[in-house]
């Protein structure tokens, strides 16, 4: 009785076992952004989103479906205005994000969310960290969403698309000759960009640097004075959900300023870039474009110079 009983307890074991492989419920394991391990015993259903570049991923990785809360500015693609909010960048309601039973939160790391994280890891809810730093990490990062989500065939597809056109854009920009950039922000105060962060990937790509690259903060405040020290011969500012003001035009008020004199203080559309998700790489091409036109701008005022 007690052989047969073993026997038969065996056999239900390996077929639930068996079952459970044929639909595919396996644990899986990917490594974020800051290369930690995230695993997750079956695909996240149920997935919060604590950045506006994040949801982008999320819907890119073909999982926007299951993003049941996100934060302020996540405004793209178009489904994502009617995702619940769940606070903003600065501050989150901790008891709704417990309350909606996440299996997966995809989040953002800055100083503003530290403390409410470690309340959150508490729980338990597994968390992935995401903040692309080069143009290449963004395919890597769609695979790794489609992965926890098992969306695998749309994201492979996304980043596949994403890859090409990277190539394609490194190919076109590899040779040219280099071209001293400010990426301005901010106007008051006067915020820019450091190198870890994606938007001097793509200056790079272009050929062109990034004046303050260098600088330790990831959003450096910086001074009149040293952008006129620093001369650069392109300054571009951005423009944010359709507002066309950046205060780029102060720098009109300083007739030595080389990207003044060269008519190279140009605009693009700030979420393409300052968001690192899949759609810089529409913004690298608009970088790309904006160098072109302060090559030719300094092509230009040679050819009058020669006259």
């Amino acid at each position: 009785m007690h052989k047969l009983f073993r026997i038969s307890f065996t056999t239900i074991l390996l077929a639930m076992l068996s079952t459970l492989s044929m639909y595919g419920v396996a644990a899986v394991t990917v490594t974020d952004d800051l290369g930690n391990k995230v695993t997750l015993d079956r695909p996240a259903r149920r997935v919060i989103s604590l950045a506006p570049h994040v949801t982008e991923l999320i819907f890119a990785a073909g999982g926007g479906s299951k993003i049941i809360g996100t934060v302020k500015y996540s405004d793209y693609p178009e489904a994502a205005k009617a995702i619940p909010r769940i606070g903003d960048l600065r501050q989150v309601d901790l008891e709704r994000i417990i309350a909606l039973k996440p299996d997966l939160m995809v989040v953002w790391m800055h100083g503003a969310f530290n403390q409410q994280l470690d309340t959150l890891r508490k729980s338990g809810i597994p968390f992935f960290f995401s903040e692309p730093q080069k143009l290449s990490q963004v395919p890597e990062t769609l695979i790794n969403l489609g992965q926890l989500m098992e969306t695998e065939a749309i994201a492979q597809s996304a980043a596949a698309t994403f890859q090409q056109q990277l190539q394609q854009l490194t190919i076109q920009n590899q040779h040219k000759s280099k071209v001293r950039s400010f990426y301005q922000v901010w106007g008051h105060p006067l915020y820019t960009l450091n190198d870890k962060h994606i938007v001097s990937d793509a200056i790079r790509l272009c050929g062109g640097e990034n004046m303050f690259g260098a600088l330790a903060p990831s959003a450096p405040v910086v001074t009149v004075e040293a952008v006129l020290q620093a001369n650069p011969e392109l300054i571009i500012g951005t423009t944010s959900m359709g507002d066309s003001k950046n205060d780029i035009d102060q720098w009109k008020n300083f007739p030595t300023l080389l990207a003044n004199k060269n008519h190279n203080l140009l605009v693009i559309e700030g979420d393409l870039m300052n968001r690192p998700g899949p759609r810089t790489i529409e913004g690298a091409k608009a970088i790309c474009a904006l160098l072109d036109q302060a090559r030719q701008h300094r092509s230009t005022d040679i050819a009058k110079g020669l006259k």
